[in-house]
């Protein structure tokens, strides 16, 4: 069988979704896959909604609108309340329980994972890599790519800018990776 995986990513405008889609993308394109990525933002950007869709297959892929995806990853409960009916049995459900109560994951259905996203990202040093934390715990989950590719692809979506910050992020995904390792779903 081959390799396919799609997932919704969600969350407030400013959360950083759109980075960790793009990451993802750029990642499964350089390990070869096919890949496509589509960002919605909401009106009003930072504070608004925005979410984005990926799809990675060694397929081709015969359309980037995904209504019901295997996948998701949700940064509020926003996102949730909008995303989570329409994961497919079975789905895959990152939940940033920083923000979003555990019991609202659909643990009958779903395979959830609870990630206290912004704790564990406060704990490395800067709340702002909840995103990357929560793109880990995806990536532990689903095992579609190998972590370190996620983390090499880093220097592709990071401007040079703001390179210092490339292994404080690659140790945000580790560490998001590690908490789905040890805790599991629900």
């Amino acid at each position: 069988m081959s390799k396919y995986q799609d997932v919704i990513i969600a969350g407030f405008g400013g959360q950083g979704v759109m980075l960790i889609g793009n990451l993802l993308a750029y990642a499964a394109m350089e390990e070869n896959l096919n890949v496509t990525y589509i960002p919605v933002y909401g009106p009003e950007m930072r504070g608004g909604t925005a979410n984005c869709t990926v799809v990675i297959s060694e397929e081709d892929i015969g359309s980037p609108i995904i209504f019901n995806p295997i996948s998701l990853i949700v940064m509020n409960r926003p996102s949730l309340d909008k995303f989570q009916p329409r994961l497919q049995d079975n789905g895959i459900l990152i939940l940033n329980s920083s923000l979003i109560e555990t019991e609202l994951a659909d643990k009958d259905r779903l395979k959830a994972y609870p990630v206290p996203a912004n704790e564990i990202a406060d704990k490395l040093g800067n709340i702002k890599m909840a995103n990357m934390v929560a793109l880990g715990a995806y990536i532990q989950a689903t095992q579609i790519l190998p972590l370190s590719a996620v983390q090499n692809a880093l220097e592709s979506v990071i401007s040079s800018h703001y390179a210092h910050l490339i292994p404080h992020n690659a140790k945000a995904l580790e560490a998001g990776a590690k908490h789905v390792q040890e805790t599991g779903n629900l």
